[in-house]
């Protein structure tokens, strides 16, 4: 059978994602959730869902809030005013101003709270919104000290293998005329019985924080809306395929 798995990312980013998040996982499709854990709103987020049977990931964000760690020990991340550099400063930027060490450092300080909120380790070990070769090696370091489970990223490109599975990456939120419901049908039609499709979701309503910080905005309602919907959940028990989170990877 086809296998399809529904991710949602960025719990912890603000009051109204998490309770977008809450809707999409008690009342919707998601079974795999990845937390930012250095957010103001991250505990707000771990209440809502923390009775839920899901797979757990760490969201890992080197570009939005304050960092885990000292920021003077991590010059390469932060602003003048200790707080994460943001995701258009990465996007700018003409070259890879991220130090590997410093990543390093970071991603292990949100490793350990992720333990200290959850008390077991994530299912998935994944990275948030930035494209950074020295991030992308802190996070493949990181995991294979803690045998994590590594989840990189390939938009549009040829399938990943994570745990013993070909996993094929589906995220369309910041394309023209986004239709999320579109995105689970064309999954559907490329799926087969080798490789999975994966959606990477970032489901929520919208309050000041989200409005300011983030560029990705009504796409997120969007998508509390459609995976909710009992119309798409019909459509979708009716394919030929099976739902399945990260646990089964």
């Amino acid at each position: 059978m086809k296998k399809i798995l529904l991710r949602a990312d960025d719990l912890g980013y603000s009051e109204a994602v998490n309770y977008g998040i809450e809707k999409s996982v008690k009342e919707g499709l998601i079974s795999s959730l990845g937390v930012m854990v250095n957010m103001p709103a991250t505990q707000h987020g771990v209440d809502l869902i923390k009775d839920c049977d899901l797979a757990l990931g760490v969201h890992t964000n080197i570009c939005a809030g304050k960092p885990l760690t000292n920021p003077e020990l991590i010059p390469s991340l932060v602003d003048e005013n200790g707080a994460f550099k943001s995701s258009k400063v990465y996007r700018s930027a003409e070259e890879d101003f991220v130090v590997f060490e410093e990543a390093v450092l970071e991603i292990e300080a949100q490793y350990h709270r992720f333990v200290e909120l959850f008390g077991r380790q994530p299912d998935y070990f994944e990275g948030h919104a930035v494209a950074s070769d020295n991030f992308f090696k802190g996070l493949e370091h990181v995991a294979d000290k803690y045998h994590l489970k590594y989840s990189g990223f390939s938009m549009g490109g040829a399938p990943l293998k994570i745990g013993q599975s070909q996993v094929q990456f589906n995220m369309e939120s910041m394309a023209p005329d986004y239709n999320p419901f579109d995105m689970l049908k064309r999954m559907v039609t490329k799926a087969d019985e080798k490789v999975i499709q994966l959606a990477v979701f970032h489901p929520g309503y919208l309050d000041d924080d989200i409005l300011t910080h983030s560029s990705l905005t009504i796409p997120r309602t969007q998508e509390v809306a459609v995976l909710t919907s009992p119309d798409v959940k019909q459509w979708l028990s009716q394919q030929d395929v099976e739902l399945i989170d990260y646990r089964e990877l």
